[in-house]
């Protein structure tokens, strides 16, 4: 599906030039009253899991069952972690473009102001593109990476600006209205400016391309990359993630620096609040172990050590027992096209112990899956150290976990942490079951999917299967293998991402259809994995490319790696027909005619894969990716879009958070932390912004 843009002009304007001459011609001036966000609601109404649909993007909301059986303790922990996980927020926006937090306070003030008529085309254009920025942290596309660009006209935007007072708009200091317009408006609707976030062609300079905030200066890619390999030692057998803390910029006299993120450095006013959360947050810890981590990751936020860092994803990894579980901080590198500045990211979750009864098996299984894995020995793991894995249900989300949120974690990334002290993963179910809940009958299997057989698969098996692969790649997947040693864990540079995610999910895909699984209790029977099989390869092949904007490559590394495997296991198969594109009535379908042999294909792959994670092969990897990953056929792309427009859906789905709040008696003491399901998206996006906003508009 196309990234939906209403009454669209700016197409035509083409430069910066003609957008600011555009903008300064609107001299119309009229008085605006304030629109005001109103308390949350707290009345009760039915659960429903579908908020609301704009543009190519569906608010969804999640339950968090079993919540209210917590004893209190472990409320008044989730509330405060919860906190923190909040606080973060303008932390994201920053990262992802320096305009960003401009844009969105601009559009707040504007939506909030406005005393026009709200079902103008024009202001209803605005509150879409307001939204669009919401759910992405900024001014580009969660997932594509492009920059959306505004439905509405730039003409209209200065008539609303004109209408607010300067004190309401997020000007520099000593900046006059006009002068930010200048400043900003080239940014919202010139589309060659900022054009995309994460940039990941390899014959471009990485750095220098992208619009995300984690450079600056005009640093090059080279420039980065000699940076850090000064840093590196070669015989360090346990190194810190170098840069993942960090804006590297470049002076004007050519001096390049790190600004590290901690109090007291770059994000401190956004950092300080979370570390006053996280301090709360320590009275209600379940055991020593759980407060010792707590402890170190504020001591980790203060001083900014990627030392400390290690000793608190070590001491995290290491915790098994607590219920209560979080993540906070500066976690996954996909949003830097190098792989090596992390997005803040938070999520707060408590165990679901009988779910987790599945994952145990697996991960207490951990090191038959290793042995048995189709690589060649010297790229396994002799002896597999503390793999834990989880069912967790989440009651908050936070920075790069929200709007959008993933269904599994693995962690933590550091290679050596891995090979020393293990992994912990997470399967969020609640999540999961809230994807499922909502899609039921929306006829995306009636049209897409071949025949009735695999429909009756994917209905009776796939929600099992799809948690079963979840548990697989997180849990066994990201934590097997090794690197040989001396070999640069950052040395696959832009295609890391995506090989590691290919590793990943191959290792779950093949295991799925091992017998091993039916002799653990962990599959119904030996056919059910095929309901997963067939329905990766039709995303990979197919569906998942309503979420490509016609002519355009794939980018996000995820889908990358599912058309990779997908793309890779039909083009070798081909010889012996396993997966076949068959038109029926005019339209194209996957069939799987040999499942046996897709699981081999995808075991030789797997093989290759790990090979060259292990070794480094840059070159090799880089074939991989492009040749397989990248480029989109575009007759069955346009095929594809269609047919989901017909649909009626949205590709991409997003949740609202629960609001969580203290029940305090007369004598301010806390008796009980309660939820409500009520929100809006809009109601809470606003609260967000007025209760959580804490960094400067410009952090430079």
């Amino acid at each position: 599906m196309k990234e939906q843009v209403t009454g669209c002009i700016v197409n035509s304007v083409g430069s910066m030039k003609k957008i600011i001459l555009l903008f300064m011609t609107a001299l119309t001036i009229s008085a605006c009253t304030g629109h005001k966000n109103e308390n949350v609601s707290t009345d009760s109404r039915p659960f429903d899991y579908v908020v609301e649909k704009f543009a190519d993007l569906e608010i969804l909301r999640y339950q968090v069952p079993g919540f209210e059986s917590l004893t209190l303790n472990q409320k008044q922990l989730l509330y405060h972690l919860s906190e923190a996980a909040l606080m973060g927020r303008d932390i994201l926006f920053d990262q992802n473009c320096r305009y960003n937090l401009a844009i969105r306070r601009l559009l707040e003030a504007v939506y909030t102001a406005y005393d026009g008529d709200r079902e103008d085309e024009q202001f209803k254009a605005l509150e879409v593109y307001l939204k669009r920025v919401w759910f992405s942290n900024g001014i580009h596309h969660h997932y594509g990476e492009e920059k959306f660009l505004p439905g509405f006209s730039p003409e209209f935007l200065v008539d609303c600006v004109r209408k607010i007072s300067a004190s309401e708009l997020p000007l520099r200091p000593g900046q006059t209205t006009d002068q930010f317009m200048m400043e900003v408006f080239p940014v919202m609707f010139d589309p060659n400016v900022l054009s995309k976030k994460v940039v990941q062609s390899g014959d471009r300079d990485l750095i220098l391309a992208s619009a995300n905030n984690y450079y600056a200066g005009g640093i090059t890619q080279k420039e980065v990359e000699d940076f850090y390999a000064k840093m590196k030692d070669p015989n360090d057998n346990t190194p810190v993630s170098y840069g993942l803390n960090s804006r590297l910029i470049k002076e004007k006299d050519g001096t390049i620096r790190e600004k590290v993120w901690k109090v007291g450095g770059l994000y401190t006013e956004a950092i300080e609040p979370i570390v006053a959360e996280l301090q709360k947050a320590v009275a209600y810890a379940e055991n020593s172990a759980q407060k010792a981590i707590i402890e170190k990751l504020i001591e980790y936020y203060r001083t900014g050590d990627l030392k400390t860092f290690d000793e608190y994803a070590v001491l995290w990894v290491k915790d098994t027992d607590s219920e209560v579980d979080f993540i906070n901080g500066f976690t996954e590198t996909y949003g830097d096209p190098l792989g090596m500045k992390a997005s803040w990211e938070s999520t707060v979750n408590f165990i679901n112990k009988e779910a987790t009864k599945r994952t145990k098996i697996i991960s207490d299984n951990a090191q038959w899956f290793e042995d048995n894995s189709p690589v060649f020995d010297r790229f396994k793991k002799k002896e597999v150290k503390g793999v834990s894995a989880k069912v967790i249900t989440v009651s908050m989300l936070g920075g790069d976990c929200y709007p959008a949120t993933p269904i599994g974690i693995n962690l933590p990334n550091s290679n050596w942490i891995r090979r020393d002290h293990g992994s912990k993963s997470v399967t969020i179910e609640n999540i999961t079951e809230a994807y499922d809940k909502a899609s039921q009958g929306n006829g995306f299997n009636e049209e897409f999917v071949w025949s009735d057989a695999e429909r009756e698969s994917m209905k009776k098996y796939g929600f099992i299967t799809d948690n079963l692969h979840t548990d697989l790649h997180e849990c066994l997947g990201h934590g097997s293998g090794i690197i040989l040693p001396g070999v640069d864990p950052d040395g696959l540079k832009a295609y890391s991402s995506t090989l590691e995610e290919a590793r990943a999910d191959l290792f779950g895909l093949y295991y799925l259809a091992d017998p091993k699984l039916l002799e653990l209790g962990l599959v119904p029977d030996r056919e059910a994995y095929q309901a997963e099989y067939y329905k990766f390869m039709m995303n990979g092949l197919m569906t998942q490319l309503v979420r490509i904007e016609e002519g355009k490559d794939i980018e996000e590394a995820h889908m990358r790696n599912r058309q990779l495997i997908a793309r890779w296991a039909y083009e070798n198969g081909k010889a012996d027909h396993v997966v076949e594109l068959r038109q029926k009535d005019n339209k194209t379908y996957v069939v799987i005619n040999d499942y046996a042999m897709l699981r081999e294909l995808f075991g030789a792959l797997l093989s290759e894969v790990q090979r060259i994670k292990s070794e480094g092969d840059y070159e090799a990897g880089k074939q991989l990716v492009e040749k397989y990953g990248v480029k989109v056929n575009p007759v069955l792309h346009n095929e594809v879009l269609e047919r989901y427009a017909k649909l009626n859906l949205s590709p991409y789905k997003g949740f609202v958070n629960p609001v969580m709040r203290e029940v305090k008696n007369t004598k301010g003491e806390v008796t009980d932390v309660v939820l409500d399901y009520t929100e809006g998206y809009a109601d809470q996006m606003l609260r967000y912004s007025r209760d959580y906003s804490f960094l400067p508009t410009y952090n430079e």
